[in-house]
């Protein structure tokens, strides 16, 4: 295809629905959205939009172009991302992904980091997908479990995170604490609704407690702490949270085969970049204050 401009405006007009919308986004005057449309369809010889009183409806042919389209503008959205990282200095966008039960420590971290390089615009990215690297989605991620293994991936290892079983002092006041797994049936316990779930806690629970004492069940890690705090039940936390909140018991002392290895995980491209350098180098220093277990 000779003219990629048609292109980004049919792919506006297909998303927005109206000439006028394109023209605004794109920065041009209708007529030019209009042309650029015209000679598109001329050029591929295939309608691709139904015009009518509201506005543009993409065709099947139409639809066909969005996807491709939409597929190139993430991918250049992508390699900004990773040309904004490329900076000498600690500025511009920092994003940081890990999973949503380690927000509640590892914000407070984000946000002195940031309070040390105010240039910076902290993006802390928490979701049940993986996000990828090698496209840009983030400079930094904090995972769990075994070393990822993704190719042109630098992974160091972060800490080894101490997992405890907590419940509030409410449920401890109502319900009291389990002496063993023959109190289990007396007590609600708080677990991720996935069975499946690679969590050792999670595992060790579903595999240990009783169904019907695991009363209160969630996807989220922040929606599993949040019923915990509110005298849900009891649940696990990591030990580095669950010992330093005097609103909180702990029911069972971290072990072994409920903790989990942190790896910090960068991509080769963006590995020896400033600020990346910079927050790797201020996360290990804090390590400690994240995820290990206080004597």
């Amino acid at each position: 295809m000779d003219n990629w401009d048609e292109i980004r405006t049919a792919y506006q007009v297909a998303q927005l629905g109206t000439v006028s919308g394109a023209a605004e986004v794109l920065g041009v005057h209708h007529a030019t959205v209009i042309r650029h449309i015209d000679a598109l369809e001329g050029r591929l010889g295939v309608k691709l939009f139904q015009r009518h009183a509201r506005g543009y409806t993409a065709t099947e042919a139409g639809e066909d172009l969005l996807r491709v389209a939409r597929a190139t503008d993430d991918q250049f959205s992508q390699l900004a991302g990773r040309i904004k990282g490329r900076g000498s200095d600690v500025s511009g966008e920092l994003v940081i992904t890990s999973l949503d039960f380690l927000a509640p420590q590892l914000a407070p971290l984000l946000t002195e980091f940031q309070r040390q390089n105010p240039e910076l615009v902290v993006r802390y990215l928490i979701g049940d997908r993986l996000f990828r690297l090698e496209y840009g989605e983030a400079h930094v991620a904090i995972r769990a479990g075994a070393a990822p293994d993704q190719p042109d991936n630098v992974v160091q290892p972060y800490a080894q995170l101490a997992v405890g079983a907590y419940a509030s002092r409410d449920y401890v006041a109502q319900y009291g604490i389990p002496q063993g797994p023959e109190d289990y049936h007396k007590h609600r316990f708080i677990a991720a609704d996935n069975r499946d779930s690679r969590a050792p806690y999670h595992k060790w629970l579903w595999a240990t407690v009783p169904e019907e004492s695991v009363a209160w069940r969630s996807t989220s890690g922040a929606a599993l702490e949040a019923a915990l705090r509110a005298g849900a039940g009891i649940g696990g936390l990591p030990a580095a949270m669950g010992r330093n909140d005097p609103q909180l018991v702990e029911i069972h002392a971290p072990r072994p085969d409920w903790g989990s290895a942190l790896w910090l995980v960068t991509h080769v491209d963006l590995h020896r970049t400033s600020k990346v350098q910079a927050v790797l180098r201020f996360l290990k220093e804090h390590a400690e204050d994240a995820v290990a277990c206080p004597e």
